[in-house]
């Protein structure tokens, strides 16, 4: 098995398989009947089935993580599950992307358990799927996590915010070039988790949370990377990502 980076994974779809030029299709066979599927709801999941599929038939080394809640799908390095997270979405390329990040609640307490998992890489398909049923990928971006959150007008991140509950994390729109758009994507890992640690602080199910969140979370980063991490105020690092 050859083991690669989430960066080399990246690369070899775009410059090997030349993943941007292929058209694919999703059949779907009960009995004698064979149809071709034309629901573009149901591409996203299969795309993310179909890398799994790739890494096999290229003999990529990976192991898939039994906890599909949390990030990452993939462990690229299977003897070491804390480093070379891959995480694995996909979008209709027409429409804004409507994938969830992660439920909030347990995100904020993992990556304070697992540090690392705040390096996963984001793998992300920007697919179309044409009147009948051809699949093209239009896009396909290797993020991290910040550069795809941003901030809202209710809360420091995006989260989706309903009977009261804050529920999951939501992606920026990161690619838009319009100018218009109040919000940007975070430039830092830093100014990600002051949004994190304003988030569980005016979020009633976790502010009992907040006094110790910002502590814990900066001495978890320097316990496992033997480097430090400043997690600054919100409120200083606000106007960078608001227009």
């Amino acid at each position: 098995m050859t083991q690669l980076t989430a960066q080399q994974v990246y690369d070899r779809l775009i410059e090997v398989d030349k993943i941007l030029t292929l058209e694919g299709r999703i059949t779907f066979k009960l009995g004698k009947v064979s149809i071709i599927v034309k629901q573009k709801d149901v591409v996203g999941n299969l795309l993310q089935e179909w890398l799994e599929g790739w890494l096999k038939a290229n003999k990529i080394a990976h192991k898939v993580n039994p906890n599909s809640q949390m990030p990452p799908d993939f462990f690229l390095n299977t003897e070491d599950e804390t480093t070379d997270l891959l995480e694995v979405k996909a979008f209709n390329y027409a429409a804004s992307p409507g994938f969830d990040i992660a439920d909030f609640k347990a995100y904020q307490q993992e990556i304070v358990k697992k540090p690392y998992m705040l390096h996963s890489k984001y793998l992300i398909f920007g697919y179309s799927m044409s009147a009948d049923g051809v699949v093209t990928v239009k896009k396909l971006w290797l993020k991290n996590v910040w550069e795809i959150c941003r901030t809202s007008e209710q809360w420091a991140i995006n989260v989706q915010y309903k009977n009261g509950i804050v529920h999951k994390i939501r992606p920026a729109t990161w690619y838009s070039e319009n100018k218009r758009n109040r919000f940007k994507p975070f430039q830092c890992l830093e100014d990600f988790l002051a949004a994190i640690e304003e988030t569980v602080y005016k979020n009633p199910d976790t502010r009992d949370k907040a006094v110790e969140w910002k502590e814990r979370m900066e001495q978890q980063y320097v316990k496992h990377y033997n480097n430090t991490i400043a997690i600054p105020r919100w409120m200083d690092v606000r106007h960078k990502y608001v227009q």
